[in-house]
């Protein structure tokens, strides 16, 4: 576990925790550490719902398929990053999305009860852990909100700008790489592909923005 710790140490769940209380914490939590290929199924739609993932190396995408087996991107993870948190400290018993590997990446698993219930020693430690989620939780709810901000939109011109627009704040600045592809943009956008390409190429020629793959400038 040693190699991982500056990773976790970057975790969210793990901020303001000293690095031998994380030591102590992550004997505690009795998780477990697995390796995926790009494009393997991490954990399954249905599935169990009771683990916390922190994603140690490579990315992964949280996703949804419809009855045709086209896919939503709901969210993605990279390195230090927590996900499904929000389900499995929902008690639900399976998870509505699935979790896909975007490329090659090793997960750390625990159970998501040794965080929410203190340790016998009630230390510090585990406190500041509960405290952290809570925030993490937080942090994410809003994250939903702007995402559904996005989608609600009706046209997939309206779509985009309102995806760029929200990246640039996040960047504090026009010019930025975002981290899909354009098929994965379109995911993320629920539009069609080339319904995305024609509107890319209409808003460059109106020069309204640049772009060139994953990289979008907004022209002011």
């Amino acid at each position: 576990m040693k190699k991982y710790l500056e990773i976790l140490k970057k975790c969210p769940l793990f901020y303001g925790i000293e690095p031998e209380g994380l030591g102590r914490i992550l004997n505690c939590l009795g998780a477990r550490v697995l390796s995926f290929d790009k494009k393997e199924v991490i954990l399954s739609e249905g599935t169990s719902a009771r683990n916390i993932g922190i994603l140690l190396s490579g990315s992964l995408y949280v996703v949804q398929f419809d009855y045709y087996g086209n896919q939503t991107i709901l969210a993605d993870a990279y390195p230090s990053d927590l996900f499904c948190e929000s389900f499995a400290c929902a008690g639900i018993e399976s998870l509505p999305v699935s979790v896909v590997a975007n490329e090659p990446c090793e997960v750390f698993f625990f159970p998501a009860g040794a965080v929410l219930h203190t340790c016998e020693k009630n230390c510090e430690f585990h406190r500041k852990m509960i405290y952290n989620l809570v925030h993490d939780l937080a942090g994410k709810s809003i994250a939903l909100h702007q995402r559904i901000k996005i989608v609600s939109k009706r046209t997939t011109r309206d779509k985009l700008m309102e995806y760029l627009m929200t990246k640039a704040t996040e960047c504090g600045k026009s010019s930025f790489e975002i981290p899909y592809d354009r098929q994965e943009l379109a995911d993320y956008l629920e539009v069609d592909r080339s319904g995305l390409s024609v509107e890319i190429g209409k808003l460059k020629r109106e020069g309204i923005i640049e772009n060139q793959k994953r990289y979008f400038k907004i022209i002011t």
